[in-house]
């Protein structure tokens, strides 16, 4: 998954976003008196850390596997008594070792009939091998992925209880998107980067969605979002394709008091589900992605070892970042 593949050129619009520098003051005001005097029901990071721990309760949830279809089923099921609806597009996809999976993407509308929309997503799949961890010997054995996959998954799953409790005003589809973390590990003989043995998932439902005229304000990628040292930066294509949406998250962040996650660094291209949804369906897409310079492999300690499990996770860090994505759906971004 996600390989940085360094600066493209930043675009005029980056450098005026961070021309002045550093990044809103932060308030006095705690995040949670904050998200009381808000115009939007409260997010429980608890309840997130819940649905977290049902996906890797399943079990690694790689592709062709009984958790892989438990999960898809248990979410279904759970959207739908949400009020959601559900739409499964099913397909096949090749691996880079020509495994073929058989996928799932799986969307969640609310207000379907309102074509002013905004689409929220996460990948639900979990990588088929362990290939950073510190043991070799436990290299070829899957992870749980309760961070990579299951954290953001949680998030708009609570969000999605919240808005059958209260409607938002706006349409919101979300996109729980299959087979992104299978792509080429870098420890197979003869490696070559490709970025399309990645998120292959978001590939498949682009090419679709650009074929059916599928329209959308702007989507948010959710990837990595439950580390109790959680830092997400501007990342290269989500400012590139997205500038707009990039500065007014940022900002709301700011605002809600949760400013210390979002932090106005400028970093590499990414390839995450955003790109291609960014790059083949025209929807400009923002990838709050967990990345930091200190740390050798940019991305958690955890990424792609066995460490990926539920003690990996904050409920302190999922209500941040879902304190956002509430706002977001109830008072959309507009400039």
């Amino acid at each position: 998954m996600k390989k940085n593949l360094g600066f493209l050129g930043l675009s005029l619009a980056l450098v005026a976003l961070l021309s002045c520098g550093g990044s809103p003051k932060q308030s006095n005001v705690s995040a949670q008196q904050t998200a009381e005097v808000q115009p939007y029901p409260y997010f429980s990071g608890d309840s997130a850390l819940m649905f977290a721990a049902v996906q890797v309760g399943f079990g690694p949830r790689v592709p062709n596997t009984p958790a892989h279809g438990a999960c898809a089923d248990w979410m279904i099921a759970k959207l739908s008594a949400y009020g959601a609806k559900i739409s499964v597009q099913s397909f096949d996809a090749v691996g880079y070792d020509k495994t073929v999976y058989k996928a799932r993407n799986i969307m969640a509308s609310f207000a379907p009939e309102n074509p002013d929309r905004i689409l929220l997503m996460s990948h639900w799949d979990s990588r088929h091998i362990a290939d950073h961890d510190p043991d070799e010997s436990l290299q070829h054995l899957p992870i749980d992925g309760a961070n990579d996959g299951a954290s953001g998954v949680a998030i708009l799953i609570e969000l999605a209880r919240l808005m059958h409790d209260k409607a938002p005003a706006i349409g919101v589809d979300i996109l729980m998107l299959d087979v992104e973390d299978q792509g080429t590990p870098e420890n197979v003989k003869n490696f070559s980067p490709n970025e399309e043995t990645w998120c292959l998932g978001s590939q498949y439902w682009a090419k679709e969605a650009q074929k059916n005229g599928y329209k959308a304000r702007y989507g948010i990628l959710l990837d990595m979002v439950g580390s109790p040292t959680a830092e997400f930066p501007m990342e290269q294509y989500s400012v590139s394709y997205a500038p707009d949406v990039v500065e007014k998250l940022w900002a709301k962040a700011g605002e809600l008091g949760v400013g210390q996650h979002f932090v106005y660094q400028k970093i590499g291209a990414i390839t995450d589900d955003h790109y291609f949804i960014n790059k083949i369906a025209g929807i400009p897409t923002v990838d709050i992605i967990h990345y930091s310079d200190a740390n050798r492999k940019g991305f958690p300690d955890e990424w792609h070892t066995h460490a990926d499990n539920m003690s990996a996770l904050s409920a302190k860090t999922l209500r941040a970042v879902g304190m956002l994505l509430t706002a977001v759906v109830y008072q959309p971004l507009v400039w």
